[in-house]
């Protein structure tokens, strides 16, 4: 009877310790793409690389930019799983013009719906600027899984954006300084001088190189200008959107995963910004890009990809 007993004991145990462990493991992730249906149309998902490895979930800046950029990333996509998807409203998710759609928490709910569909158990978050003020909101709401997250040139708070902003158009030519100072004084912003003005700080803060682009971005995928003016505002520098108040930072003392941040050297997510903010996370490291603005990963891609393969390898994982 002891034999027995201790035998249907080990099965037990056994099931007991398959069951715990299928629900530690990810899913194995093919790759190819997809849409998923959320409150008002249907979003698009890539996924880059496969396998059940910890992948990683990117999210894209604007609001109403695309998730082409992550494309950078296919380096990364050989060891892991890499999914990048486009927002409702732009790139090749349904497009609209739709204001009660463009919520916080509406953007929220997508990403737990692409997390959803792909039943991920674990993954890292990776949010690009806007995409990072997104990341750091999904995770105070949906923390359970996430391993790390990676903030890229991020955005939390419109009042320490456009602080940093002015301190950067302080830098710029006086005639560049005059034609910003004019349109916001008058809540103009569609003059030649404005759009040159805005051109001229991009250039300098925004991507600085000719852009590259990367073999698997072979599909139209268009921004939506709509959303981001509605949300933000005219240019990087004048926020007169639904963010113009936005402030989120003080989330940042909650994390409790890993985090890295980087920022490139020219950045309009300054580097001496971002690195204050990589200090309210207990555990954080801070990557400065060389050579490169705000987007980094067009800028300078190999020292982005770098700090990001370092960031998992030290999570092992």
């Amino acid at each position: 009877m002891n034999n027995i007993s201790n035998y249907y004991i080990f099965i037990l145990l056994l099931i007991s310790s398959c069951t715990f462990n299928s629900k530690q493991s990810n899913p194995f992730l093919q790759q190819g793409e997809g849409f998923v249906e959320v409150e008002g149309g249907k979003i698009w998902y890539g996924i880059m690389g496969e396998g059940d490895n910890t992948p990683l979930l990117c999210l894209h800046g604007g609001p109403g930019g695309t998730s082409k950029s992550y494309y950078n990333l296919s380096e990364i996509s050989k060891e892991r799983p890499v999914i990048l998807f486009d927002q409702l409203g732009t790139g090749r998710s349904d497009h609209h013009q739709d204001t009660t759609l463009l919520k916080v928490e509406m953007f929220v709910q997508q990403v737990k719906a692409i997390n959803s569909e792909l039943k991920l158990n674990k993954f890292y978050l990776v949010g690009s600027s806007w995409g990072a003020a997104l990341a750091l909101e999904y995770y105070s709401q949906y923390p359970e899984g996430i391993n790390g997250i990676i903030f890229n040139s991020p955005y939390f708070s419109t009042p320490i954006w456009t602080e940093d902003a002015a301190k950067l158009v302080a830098g710029l030519p006086d005639s560049i300084q005059t034609a910003i100072h004019i349109a916001e004084r008058d809540s103009i912003f569609d003059t030649d001088s404005y759009i040159a003005a805005n051109s001229f700080f991009a250039s300098r803060h925004g991507r600085r190189k000719e852009l590259v682009k990367h073999p698997y971005d072979t599909v139209k995928s268009n921004r939506n200008t709509f959303i981001y003016n509605y949300m933000w505002g005219p240019s990087e520098f004048t926020a007169t959107g639904t963010l113009k108040d936005y402030d989120n930072v003080q989330s940042l003392k909650k994390v409790e995963v890993p985090a890295l941040f980087t920022t490139g050297e020219f950045d309009e997510a300054r580097p001496e910004t971002v690195k204050k903010l990589s200090k309210m996370v207990n555990d954080s490291r801070f990557v400065n890009i060389p050579d490169a603005g705000h987007f980094s990963l067009n800028d300078n891609r190999q020292a982005v990809v770098r700090a990001i393969q370092e960031f998992l390898e030290n999570q092992k994982k």
